[in-house]
């Protein structure tokens, strides 16, 4: 519980499809915003070795993601393309003593999000489609049918109310200084 005269935290949830940018949307978020300890931006736990060149990321293996799920130490988890992910159950207190959190999940948890934690934004993020599948060609995880599949499950904008899209078609910064600017509305008000 928010202690007595204290702002309750706003959580916002990045979502979108793949290739349009949400990591980097957040790492130039949390650039900008270090040093500004009312911002957190949670380290997301997933069931795939660290690499380098993608997500810093905590890595457990399926067994002790099941250890940790049953004992209750996520705040959010979800599995998608043959992955399970998780939200540190951190985030609660983080919530609780009036800080920003910032994260990147599935659209499958903002229910479950909204219902624990009402002060939430979904941020959208996405780009046209002929960009998205040049930035995933471009990965070269997949073939073009593959890309096709995957950015046909998320083409839609999450139903509900506090929904902000971002259009990632331009400059990464010009998308960062909008991102910033959503990110900071809810203490301004």
């Amino acid at each position: 519980m928010p202690q007595a005269g204290r702002k309750t935290g706003h959580l916002f949830l990045v979502v979108g499809p793949s290739g349009a940018g949400k990591d980097s949307l957040i790492e130039g978020a949390r650039q900008a915003l270090a040093g500004l300890p009312q911002f957190v931006f949670p380290r997301r736990v997933i069931t795939r070795q660290s690499d380098p060149a993608s997500e810093d990321h905590f890595t457990l293996s399926e067994a002790e993601f099941d250890v940790q799920l049953a004992a209750g130490a996520f705040f959010l988890h979800w599995g998608a393309h043959e992955l399970r992910y998780a939200l540190p159950g951190s985030i609660a207190d983080a919530l609780a003593g009036g800080s920003t959190v910032i994260a990147n999940v599935s659209r499958r948890v903002i229910d479950d999000a909204r219902r624990r934690h009402p002060a939430t934004t979904v941020v959208f993020v996405t780009a046209p489609q002929e960009i998205l599948t040049q930035r995933l060609l471009a990965r070269g995880r997949e073939d073009a049918a593959a890309v096709k599949r995957r950015l046909a499950r998320s083409a839609a904008l999450p139903a509900g109310a506090n929904v902000v899209t971002i259009v990632n078609d331009g400059p990464l910064e010009r998308a960062v200084e909008r991102f910033l600017a959503v990110l900071k509305a809810p203490a301004e008000t």
